[in-house]
């Protein structure tokens, strides 16, 4: 089945930008430097926040892709579950980095993808307090703001700056510390931003030279890890298969194998 790829990409993209300023408007209407974190409630654990602008772009997006794609089914972080008949699903995350977007902290996006069988065909990341739109389709190449980006020349794991995430189980965070601790030492230094799809896409053009994370829904990814892998990035899990909530790992080519060697021999 063919789609229309760059009109695919230029939705994405208005649906990210339209739900992204909408949810810096509602952050801005509350001031900035207040002392004060944003009221929230919480979903996995007492640490997983979602807020009324969460809900918010979710259904802002919602709407518009049922108004012009009636037939895509869609699944979106806050809930948002409907079946299509397309062979086209939206995967929508209208606040990815919630915890900082409540902090007013600047790391956090909208992102949205269209995914068919074998996976993503089109996505697009908008940061808002950068005003910064990344984007990519199938075979279509990545962008920033329009234009064109690629990943980092990185040669040697050594001088890697490395992205990650941490789970919302402090169980599951205390294990990811420990595998932390053995992996800093074999890097430049790590990162943690508070958001996957900005991640991946600072690993699309250049401002991290990898990432890994595990436990990620596919909401989280599916835009990310598109916009990374056309940038030249080489997405993957540990094993070799496709990125994934088991683990996501996205790195510049010259470093992609190390760094996986690198965790499978911290994990055993």
């Amino acid at each position: 089945m063919s789609f229309d790829l760059p009109t695919l990409r230029s939705f994405a993209e208005d649906l990210a930008r339209l739900a992204g300023t909408e949810a810096l408007a509602g952050r801005r209407s509350l001031g900035t430097g207040t002392g004060r974190t944003l009221d929230h409630d919480t979903k996995s654990s007492p640490t997983d926040p979602v807020t009324e602008y969460d809900r918010a772009a979710e259904r802002l997006i919602v709407d518009a892709i049922r108004a012009r794609r009636p037939d895509d089914a869609i699944v979106g972080e806050e809930g948002a579950d409907h079946p299509g008949t397309s062979g086209l699903e939206w995967h929508i995350d209208p606040i990815d980095g919630t915890a900082n977007f409540v902090y007013d902290l600047p790391s956090w996006c909208t992102s949205v993808a269209v995914v068919d069988a074998n996976g993503p065909l089109a996505g697009a990341v908008y940061l808002p307090v950068t005003d910064e739109l990344f984007s990519a389709a199938r075979g279509g190449g990545a962008t920033l703001d329009g234009v064109g980006i690629m990943c980092s020349g990185a040669s040697a794991l050594s001088q890697a700056l490395v992205g990650t995430g941490f789970s919302y189980s402090a169980v599951r965070r205390t294990a990811q510390a420990a595998r932390l601790a053995r992996l800093l030492p074999d890097v430049r230094d790590i990162r943690r931003l508070g958001s996957a799809a900005i991640d991946l896409c600072f690993v699309a053009c250049g401002r991290l030279d990898a990432y890994f994370e595990e436990y990620l829904n596919s909401w989280d990814l599916a835009a990310g890890v598109l916009i990374a892998h056309e940038a030249g990035a080489i997405t993957s899990d540990l094993t070799g298969g496709a990125a994934g909530s088991t683990m996501t790992v996205a790195a510049a080519p010259g470093i992609h194998h190390a760094l996986v060697a690198r965790i499978n021999d911290v994990d055993s």
